[in-house]
């Protein structure tokens, strides 16, 4: 399998596609260091306690409280709350190696028998802000690297599942323990399989690098403070994902390139020359027929061969899936058979679907009636199978007499989707936008103002590729005209991410004008 990562960059956030195959699986946007990440560890102060629901909420610098369950601070929380005391009171502590772990918390304990609202406490965020809800946080730190996850104030060493080979699991666990101080513990990820000795521990080592380095600047912080982020989304998905299905990396953005060219060359310098800087002039995007996917995949009609179709309904928690025949037409007795092909395909589509969407919570799908009990377990086999390559959390039901196959799947992120339903920009949901008759004279009045009001001779006007042949075909053009008519050097770009009667305008350094 080819795998290509796609990553724009916008002066607010980067945009992140992976494909497989040239076919868009997974879709991301990241704004531009906004904080609050899951993995981010934060110093934050407890401001509120809800012994109803025996969890707290917690001031970490959000404009919503972030919420902690007594479930989710962890058995050693104890011990990292007298630790975080003591380092803000700028105490002297024994070294980390040497700490006395208190007792373990129980599963049936009270939050309010271990914090108190005003308290400083170490969190990390397990779930970023939703809708109306401020982040998830747990007290069971971990520091995520490429080959395993380090676990302060654990002795335990983890093996993923994954890995089967009892020598390579004697073999792991033997770096490990060579390298690994006391009162630390760690999960082996599947990406350390076959590695060399010096790689895991080197891993090993930024690791506790980093955890040293939170703990000591939380001795010069005052809550709420950030002690430790997570890499950005696209330095994560190359971590967890990179190996040798990996074939390139795309980047619009010269400082990004940079960034993720230097962190490959540390966690596996032979791939560094996959990381490629686009210079196009077509939006990169565009180039690799992400935005068409985009438009297409994301919307509330999901076509599959041979008419058949999805229809995809979202809620804040709740998504459903409904699967159509369309026009597809079978004599009567081979109704069985085609419910069999639409589900089948379905059910590939919208595996896809729940990965390129975040789509978490609750997922129902409506599957087309199956009579055959053989049949139903065939598309819960087949479903099981899709879903075992994604890395969220997920369980799955078989169908439901009425046809209804129910999933859950881990939402720790905002789901992608949602970000793109907001009122129409263009119209502002009156749902009439302005005659194309007249786009060309709006945009020769932004050009006129640019290059005579402000003295800009150097514009760029991106548009859709409807608008951009309208302004550049026939001789001469519009956009000939006015670079006659304004002495001003016009150029004219398509961007297949703008609405039909949408256009910017650039200066010679890619800035757009307003």
């Amino acid at each position: 399998m080819n795998k290509e990562l796609i990553i724009n960059v916008t002066p607010g956030e980067i945009n992140i596609a992976l494909a497989e195959d040239r076919e868009l699986v997974e879709f991301s946007k990241e704004q531009c260091r906004t904080g609050y990440a899951v993995g981010d560890i934060y110093l934050g102060r407890v401001r509120k306690l809800m012994p109803g629901l025996n969890a707290a909420f917690v001031n970490v610098g959000h404009e919503k409280d972030a919420f902690i369950h007594y479930l989710d601070l962890g058995t050693q929380f104890d011990t990292l709350h007298k630790l975080t005391a003591d380092l803000a009171a700028k105490r002297r502590i024994p070294k980390f190696e040497n700490l006395k772990f208190e007792p373990a918390l129980g599963k049936s304990g009270k939050i309010g028998d271990h914090i108190k609202v005003g308290d400083t406490i170490m969190v990390q965020i397990a779930k970023e802000a939703i809708s109306t809800k401020g982040p998830r946080l747990t007290g069971d730190i971990s520091l995520a690297g490429r080959h395993v996850v380090l676990l302060p104030l654990s002795n335990k060493i983890n093996i993923s599942q994954k890995i089967r080979q009892t020598a390579e699991k004697k073999r792991l666990k033997r770096i490990v323990d060579k390298v690994l101080p006391k009162n630390y513990g760690v999960i082996i990820r599947t990406a350390a399989v076959g590695t060399t000795d010096a790689d895991i521990e080197q891993d090993i080592l930024s690791l506790l690098d980093k955890w040293e380095g939170a703990m000591n600047r939380m001795k010069s912080l005052t809550p709420p403070a950030i002690l430790s982020e997570e890499v950005n989304r696209a330095t994560s998905i190359i971590r967890d994902r990179l190996n040798g299905d990996f074939k390139a990396i795309h980047i619009d953005d010269a400082a990004t390139f940079e960034e993720i060219r230097e962190y490959i060359n540390v966690i596996a310098p032979e791939k560094s020359g996959i990381v490629k800087l686009y210079r196009g002039k077509v939006p990169i995007f565009d180039n690799f027929d992400i935005t068409r996917q985009i438009k297409s995949l994301f919307a509330k009609y999901v076509s599959l061969r041979r008419g058949a179709y999805l229809i995809i309904e979202h809620t804040e928690a709740l998504h459903v899936v409904d699967v159509n025949s369309g026009n597809r037409t079978k004599s009567e007795n081979d109704q069985e058979r085609t419910a069999m092909d639409v589900n089948l395909a379905a059910a590939e589509e919208i595996a896809r679907q729940l990965r390129l969407r975040d789509m978490g919570g609750i997922i129902v799908i409506d599957f087309i009636d199956l009579h055959k009990g053989d049949n139903r377990q065939v598309i819960y086999d087949k479903m099981t199978q899709l879903m075992s390559s994604d890395r969220a959390k997920h369980t799955i039901l078989p169908l439901s007499k009425f046809g209804l196959m129910q999933i859950t799947r881990q939402r720790v992120r905002p789901e992608a989707i949602s970000e793109a339903t907001e009122i129409c920009p263009y119209c502002n949901g009156t749902g009439t936008v302005s005659p194309t008759l007249v786009i060309d004279r709006q945009i020769e009045d932004r050009v006129a103002y640019y290059s005579q009001k402000k003295g800009i001779k150097n514009l760029t006007v991106k548009a859709s590729p409807y608008v951009a042949a309208f302004l550049t075909k026939g001789f001469p053009s519009m956009r000939l005209r006015w670079v006659w008519k304004f002495k001003c050097l016009v150029r004219v770009r398509t961007d297949q991410a703008l609405g039909v009667s949408e256009t910017k305008i650039f200066d010679i350094k890619g800035r757009e004008l307003t």
